[in-house]
């Protein structure tokens, strides 16, 4: 088997993290939209504009802060010793980061549960779709992994 083949074999399980979340976000829009009178509750504008602003706030800087955590987990990952498989240490790596980057579609979903409208909804969805393009898994940062632990257990 091609190297290439083995390593899109070895990151399915990542990839099916990454259907998931993308799932996560469609289910959040589709429930919204069938469910709009049952889950919105009324909230002063006031209240809903600053809960909106702080959420846009933390979104803008959760970008670049999970940019820099996935950068340390994959440093992590080719230098910490141990007998944990790259396999292991790529898949802690992506479903934190996928995590941490979902909740940016959860703020859109709690503002319109919030008495938001779908353009709130739909912002914060395509950021959150954004977020899980950007942190996809890779297959030359797991080669990368691979190849560091060689050299570390040589």
């Amino acid at each position: 088997m091609s190297e290439y083949k083995q390593l899109k074999s070895d990151l399915t399980l990542h990839w099916i993290i990454v259907g998931m979340m993308l799932c996560m976000l469609i289910a959040y829009n589709i429930i919204c939209h069938f469910f709009a009178a049952e889950i919105q509750i009324e909230m002063a504008e006031e209240q809903r504009i600053f809960i909106r602003t702080v959420f846009y706030i933390i979104a803008i800087m959760l970008f670049p802060m999970v940019n820099l955590l996935r950068h340390i987990l994959l440093r992590l990952n080719q230098t910490m010793p141990g007998n944990n498989p790259a396999k292991n240490r790529y898949f802690m790596t992506i479903t934190t980061t996928l995590v941490v980057i979902e909740t940016v579609g959860i703020f859109g979903l709690i503002m319109f549960i919030f008495g938001d409208g779908y353009n709130t909804l739909y912002i914060f969805t395509t950021l959150g779709t954004l977020g899980v393009f950007l942190h996809r898994p890779r297959y030359e940062e797991y080669r990368q992994i691979i190849e560091a632990l060689k050299l570390q257990r040589a």
